[in-house]
């Protein structure tokens, strides 16, 4: 296959989101960027020379965590704590065709959703998720007995390609469709905007990724998944 600046985009998904859509929110510079800490913990360098470590380093406090994925991963230094490391599916749709949105009754979500949301996610683990991380985009949900028990949303932007993410369903209302239906929604209202939906599931999650298949999603790559925790 033939690399293009998009391929060489998506391989670096939160360098390319951070350096362009999302630059106005980029804490770093030309070396390592990062979201603001109550935006999201994700982060990236701009490849894994020791400098750009170094760089990433300078933005990430001692005690705090950032979350790296992509083509290349950097080692860390001794003086960080890996917390969670995996391998990481990005799925793209390029498939134009609408999804059917037929389960349950879908509500934008907002700030004064966000204690709800934050719950949601704590219980779930779709990935990660801070106070204002809703702000990256349009988030949706489904209550039931007007608890929140469903929710999904948007999240980086690379050039017309758009992030689902946060796709999160509690336990107690699992099996009714609330997830393919949220998608639905997600999926839907950026094909009507021209965009080309993406996601990123971590490679073991098998039914995840089964269901996003269903919804026409397709393997694009794996990359490695990182969550740090600088220690001193």
């Amino acid at each position: 296959m033939t690399i293009t600046s998009l391929d060489h985009a998506l391989d670096n998904p939160v360098w390319s989101c951070l350096t362009t859509r999302h630059a106005h929110l980029a804490q770093g510079g030309d070396l390592a960027r990062r979201y603001p800490a109550d935006i999201s913990s994700i982060a990236a360098v701009r490849d894994v020379s020791p400098a750009n470590v170094a760089a990433l380093e300078s933005l990430v406090p001692v005690g705090d965590a950032v979350a790296l994925g992509g083509a290349q991963v950097p080692s860390l230094p001794a003086n960080w704590e890996t917390l969670h490391e995996a391998r990481m599916l990005q799925m793209i749709r390029s498939d134009r065709s609408p999804l059917p949105e037929d389960a349950g009754p879908i509500a934008a979500l907002a700030a004064a959703d966000v204690d709800e949301m934050l719950a949601l996610v704590e219980l779930t683990r779709p990935g990660p998720f801070r106070s204002r991380t809703v702000t990256l985009g349009t988030y949706v949900g489904i209550r039931d007995e007007g608890r929140l028990v469903a929710m999904a949303g948007e999240r980086m932007w690379i050039g017309d390609h758009r992030e689902v993410s946060a796709v999160c369903t509690h336990p107690d209302a699992q099996g009714r469709g609330y997830a393919r239906s949220l998608m639905a929604n997600v999926v839907n209202r950026m094909l009507r905007a021209g965009q080309t939906p993406f996601l990123h599931v971590e490679s073991g999650n098998a039914t995840a990724i089964a269901v996003y298949r269903r919804l026409g999603f397709i393997d694009r790559a794996e990359f490695a998944l990182r969550y740090a925790q600088r220690a001193g």
